[in-house]
């Protein structure tokens, strides 16, 4: 595990293959509805269970930019600000987030580039619930130095 980074992050503390602190979130109906008030996105799919049982998914479904969120702290948490000025995500969504599901971010250091005095930092990331399902996949890069 790499120690919890802040301003004073020395890239010389990182490796390829480091792992990131993971962020374990247990997902519930009353969290989903707080996002739905948060972010204005109130599709019945989310906050409806009445209607979302009647859905191919069979009930209702976390938002996906709640578990980008999860997955954005865990960068956050190693990365501080560096990650909050200008990190990047490419993913995917493999299955939705339920409530009652314990999700597990987790994410490692792919690789580092260093590029005209800057160094990027790709991080592979993911988060599975408790039974192991991937829900989301993808990669991250955050930029260190000037």
């Amino acid at each position: 595990m790499i120690p919890v980074l802040n301003k004073e992050l020395k890239l010389s503390d990182l490796r390829q293959g480091n792992s990131l602190s993971s962020v374990v979130k247990h997902i519930t109906q009353e969290e989903i509805n707080r996002y739905a008030e948060a972010s204005g996105d109130f599709n019945p799919i989310h906050i409806d269970e009445s209607f979302a049982a009647q859905t191919p998914l069979g009930g209702t479904i976390a938002h996906g930019m709640l578990i980008l969120a999860y997955v954005s702290e865990m960068m956050t948490v190693a990365f501080g600000k560096n990650w909050l000025s200008g990190g990047k995500f490419s993913v995917r969504f493999k299955a939705p987030a339920r409530p009652t599901d314990t999700i597990t971010i987790t994410g490692k250091i792919d690789s580092i580039e260093h590029k005209e005095g800057v160094s990027h930092i790709n991080c592979g990331v993911e988060s599975h619930n408790q039974k192991g399902e991937a829900i989301v996949a993808g990669k991250a890069t955050v930029k260190l130095g000037a």
